[in-house]
């Protein structure tokens, strides 16, 4: 029973960056592999970004092509979503989720636990 709490959404132009944070109580993250998924209006949840539990391995999807980092600092108990260069088409509600898989994964149903998101809005 791990809790996850996203933060740092919110609204930025074209261009702009924002960090988002997800802060986990409960249970140490430690041997987890963790991940960011985002949802916009009327479009599937979709794989964004993940760590692994130490965090040496990372995979990020297509679109974020470069622009994009995570991070964790499990001493903290938690991990982060670095934002740079966003699009408009990045608006969508972002998940953080911890999976049982010490190896990054990628798909929502590898995901035990989830945080209830956080709202980023670009606009043009």
């Amino acid at each position: 029973q791990v809790q996850l709490v996203e933060s740092g959404g919110g609204l930025v132009q074209a261009g702009g960056s924002l960090r988002l944070s997800c802060a986990a109580s409960g249970r140490m993250i430690s041997s987890y592999a963790m991940g960011w998924f985002r949802q916009a209006p009327g479009k599937e949840r979709e794989f964004v970004a993940a760590i692994n539990w130490r965090g040496t391995r990372t995979i990020y999807a297509d679109f974020v092509e470069g622009r994009f980092a995570i991070s964790r600092d499990n001493a903290e108990n938690a991990m982060y979503l670095q934002m740079n260069s966003l699009k408009p088409e990045d608006t969508a509600v972002y998940y953080c989720a911890a999976s049982h898989n010490l190896v990054a994964v990628t798909t929502h149903n590898e995901y035990d636990n989830w945080g209830r998101g956080t709202q980023v809005t670009v606009s043009s």
